[in-house]
């Protein structure tokens, strides 16, 4: 197999997640966001974005999902997938699917030391991780199977939902703080 497409496949992908990862190394410490309060009024706060608040995850309509912006200015989407239901930011610009270390671990994805390499170059360097593939995937009543991802194995806050399964939704669109993903 031609090793040139899947690799430039993870090296956008990880371009995409290079910028999720914070420059100055500190990868516990969490960047000031601003976050809405249930009456609408934007307020600072620290928000960690693995611990985005769920309510903002969407509904399923018969057509397909919709998700609404949270607080922070991101659409996060509640993915069914290796038996659990992880929250992922909606990476439009991600070509793969990439999964945090702890995200990857529960869903029972598994790796070595040596597997570990460069999967792609970040703002801050290299982005260090593992590729894979995730057998089924579904966000409220869309499905894909065979999913192409990378896990992050250091720094990663929170997992990205990319193209390896956005493509495969047929349609996705932004309409004010309302995400649609329909098939």
């Amino acid at each position: 197999m031609d090793i040139k497409i899947p690799l430039a496949l993870v090296l956008i992908a990880g371009g995409a997640i290079g910028l999720m990862l914070p420059m100055d190394g500190g990868f516990e410490q969490d960047a000031p966001e601003t976050a809405a309060n249930p009456d609408g009024n934007s307020t600072s706060a620290q928000v960690n974005l693995a611990q985005a608040p769920a309510a903002n995850t969407g509904s399923e309509w018969a057509e397909g999902v919709q998700i609404q912006r949270a607080g922070d200015g991101h659409f996060y989407a509640d993915v069914r997938t290796g038996g659990q239901n992880i929250l992922m930011l909606v990476d439009t610009g991600a070509s793969v699917v990439a999964l945090t270390a702890e995200d990857a671990q529960a869903m029972g994805i598994t790796w070595f030391d040596e597997d570990v390499q460069p999967v792609a170059q970040g703002a801050g360097g290299p982005v260090y991780g593992v590729t894979t593939m995730i057998d089924h995937m579904s966000v409220g009543d869309l499905e894909a199977s065979n999913v192409e991802a990378v896990v992050i194995t250091r720094g990663a806050r929170v997992s990205l939902l990319g193209q390896s399964f956005l493509s495969r939704v047929g349609t996705v669109s932004i309409s004010g703080d309302t995400m649609s993903l329909a098939q």
